[in-house]
């Protein structure tokens, strides 16, 4: 980096990027109001005021009611309902005929709705890289109940990547039948962005999938947010969201975005209300629904889908591409800062987990301080000298055991080791590892970072780790969780 590039807003290109601090002056004034600066949008995008308004305008315009009914305001929050759906394959590039909306509470449920129907058996398994999110690599308990194998792709290297050749050993292991038979060979999954390390894997991946036979669970999650994903160019089987990750609100519902041949496939292992045309207590039958509704439990949040359909169109008017350039220069300009900061021992402020330049990745920087002998700082410290300097950001390992694993050097032999049979807290367990930190901080950012929380947070590190000495300190609380 040059010394032009001292700052972000001196990287070429920047500047293209400065309508986004106009709407961020208008519409998301609390971001500043606190003196705190937030960089936890992996965790949860910020909702705009925009947003707010009109969902306060909505509720207070007229009557909304259970569309399972049918008179004027069950119908009128059907209708809404159907032009959320509409709105969320036009803002996806989703042909209507060929993709379904499902609408669940969160990415996690879109997660379960796959595992729990999908046809796995012995022929049929399932396949997963290691840096996916727990609420993936829970589907393998299902898989695993109906005898299916469950194969891992390992990550390989310090980017944290996955080998294409691992990848392919993988999908033809054990292969049966005819290559490219679309049906019932099994399911893939895999993150189009790690909220780990933020490497970001090939789209190209579900086609070479498709070519092994297997139907694709894409995990959209941390990339939709700031990254164009065009269901008319990659098409996987099923997609899963979060809403509150692109744009902070609404919490509490989430989707599965289905190609409708995948989900004609999918058996449920149980009915609810909603989801049936009809049932007998008696007659010990039922009649499931033939479309997407078979797939959404009980009353849909019928006050709050509409407030997604408000949601897309407000990121489509600001610009997904236009936050992709903002987030990818601040990434790198961080990255690239970080990585140079030396203790007068030589010894590296930081240790990147995952790729130390912009290429190939999204806006999650994971990482951990070093004190000048090269020890590491215990994440929870950082966590809560950040949180006392006015930084929101996350400690640990953010749902990611398998990044994790590979980040801070856990192989399969210590994971076997009979001494993790007799663990009960996560600290027990990194003692029996012996792993000098149970976590990592992570610092993200989203569509309305800017210049000034990067170089603030970079201001923080360097002022308050560079050339301190590891310290007794107070005692540090103990960790809840991953």
């Amino acid at each position: 980096m040059t010394i032009e590039q001292s700052t972000p807003t001196a990287m070429p290109g920047y500047a293209a990027t400065t309508r986004l601090d106009d709407v961020r002056a208008t519409d998301y004034r609390h971001l500043d109001q606190t003196g705190q600066v937030y960089l936890d949008y992996t965790g949860s995008g910020v909702a705009a005021q925009a947003q707010v308004r009109a969902h306060y305008d909505r509720l207070l315009a007229g009557l909304h009611s259970n569309p399972h009914s049918e008179n004027p305001s069950s119908e009128a929050s059907g209708a809404t309902v159907d032009s959320a759906r509409r709105a969320v394959l036009d803002f996806f590039r989703a042909d209507p005929s060929e993709y379904a909306v499902v609408f669940t509470p969160n990415a996690s449920g879109a997660c379960r709705l796959v595992g729990e129907a999908y046809d796995f058996g012995p022929t049929t398994p399932f396949a997963l890289t290691w840096d996916n999110h727990n609420s993936v690599n829970g589907i393998r308990e299902y898989a695993r109940a109906a005898h299916a194998p469950v194969r891992y792709v390992p990550l390989a290297g310090p980017e944290l990547r996955v080998a294409e050749s691992d990848l392919g050993g993988v999908l033809t292991a054990g292969q049966h039948g005819l290559p490219g038979r679309r049906g019932g060979r099994g399911l893939f999954a895999y993150p189009a962005q790690s909220n780990f390390s933020g490497v970001q894997h090939p789209l190209s991946w579900v086609e070479l999938a498709h070519r092994h036979g297997y139907d694709v669970l894409l995990d959209a999650a941390a990339f939709a947010p700031t990254n164009r994903l065009d269901l008319s160019v990659v098409r996987p089987e099923f997609v899963c969201l979060s809403w509150y990750k692109l744009f902070g609100y609404p919490t509490g519902v989430g989707a599965l975005l289905a190609r409708r041949d995948a989900l004609a496939r999918l058996r449920r292992p149980w009915f609810s209300g909603g989801t049936i045309r009809a049932v007998s207590v008696q007659g010990d039958w039922h009649q499931p629904m033939d479309d997407e509704s078979a797939f959404e439990d009980g009353t849909p949040n019928f006050l709050s889908i509409p407030d997604v359909e408000f949601g897309v169109h407000w990121l489509d008017s600001i610009g997904v591409d236009l936050a992709h350039t903002r987030v990818g220069l601040l990434t790198e300009w961080l990255l690239a800062r970080l990585t140079t900061l030396r203790h007068r021992t030589g010894e590296p402020l930081a240790q990147v987990y995952g790729p130390v330049t912009g290429e190939g990745r999204g806006g999650t920087v994971t990482f951990n301080v070093r004190h000048p002998d090269g020890t590491l700082v215990d994440e929870r410290l950082v966590s809560r000298e950040a949180r006392a300097a006015g930084f929101l950001l996350r400690t640990g390992c953010f749902c990611n055991p398998g990044a994790a694993e590979v980040a801070f050097g856990i192989d399969r032999d210590s994971l076997r080791g009979h001494l993790l049979a007799r663990v009960d807290t996560i600290d027990k367990y990194l003692d029996a590892l012996r792993l000098p930190t149970g976590g990592a901080v992570r610092v993200s950012f989203g569509l309305m970072s800017n210049a000034s929380d990067a170089q603030h947070f970079l201001a923080f590190v360097e002022s308050t780790y560079l050339d301190r000495a590891a310290t007794g300190g107070a005692p540090l609380p103990p960790r809840l969780r991953c």
